[in-house]
């Protein structure tokens, strides 16, 4: 287990967390063998008096295993992924609850459907830097980009997606778990200019009556959505 992740709080998390470690440790392996392997030859070929530079061809045998091995690796990796690729990616699960996200230099625009349940009418919700969302239950966030592109990051639930000027993209993620203030860190991951440092947001998990209680006071979904068991 790697220690040094952040806490995972979305349901698909553990899944990508265990990718991530296989991944990581075949990695690890692979490079302790190699680099033990560079440090044996450079001792065992090192120069010495009277010794001549001598001419080799090669080993077929074993230039045919280290480019097999590597390529069945891969392959598995992707059978092994590609599930929950698809999860995380193309089988969106259906939700009543709908963000729009809009990056831009540099902050992230957070917009909720009013009353409507409709984004781009008067009645919307919109706040900077702060993303407010229900325990438990599916949350699809509709991705656009005002200028450059930036990198829609949420590390507590292993959701990373590009934010595309001219595009709209959808993504989703369900939260386990309430937090405090300020919330999980929602950063920008691509380097998108001088202010990409300070290009910060959060997100607040909310109990079911705590989301009923925040979304009355501003206004925003309509009110089949906030009282949705």
């Amino acid at each position: 287990m790697l220690k040094w992740l952040p806490e995972s709080v979305s349901t698909y998390g553990k899944d990508i967390d265990w990718i991530f470690q296989w991944i990581y440790y075949v990695t690890a392996v692979s490079m302790v063998l190699v680099l033990a392997a560079m440090a044996w030859f450079l001792f065992k070929y090192r120069a010495k008096a009277g010794r001549r530079a001598t001419y080799s061809h090669g080993n077929t045998t074993l230039e045919i295993v280290w480019t097999i091995v590597p390529a069945l690796v891969f392959v598995m990796i992707g059978f092994m992924s590609r599930s929950v690729w698809s999860t995380v990616r193309y089988d969106m699960p259906p939700t009543d609850v709908w963000v729009k996200v809009t990056a831009s230099q540099f902050n992230w625009l957070v917009t909720y459907p009013g009353l409507d349940g409709k984004f781009g009418t008067g009645d919307d919700f919109s706040q900077e830097n702060m993303m407010h969302v229900p325990v438990d239950r599916p949350v699809r966030v509709v991705l656009a980009s005002k200028d450059v592109i930036h990198s829609f990051f949420l590390p507590n639930f292993r959701l990373k997606q590009d934010a595309v000027p001219g595009r709209e993209i959808e993504v989703w993620f369900q939260a386990t778990k309430v937090n405090t203030d300020p919330g999980y860190e929602m950063p920008c991951a691509e380097l998108c200019g001088f202010g990409h440092s300070n290009m910060k947001g959060y997100l607040k998990v909310h109990t079911a009556e705590e989301f009923a209680a925040w979304t009355t006071e501003k206004k925003a979904f309509p009110q089949e959505t906030v009282t949705h068991d």
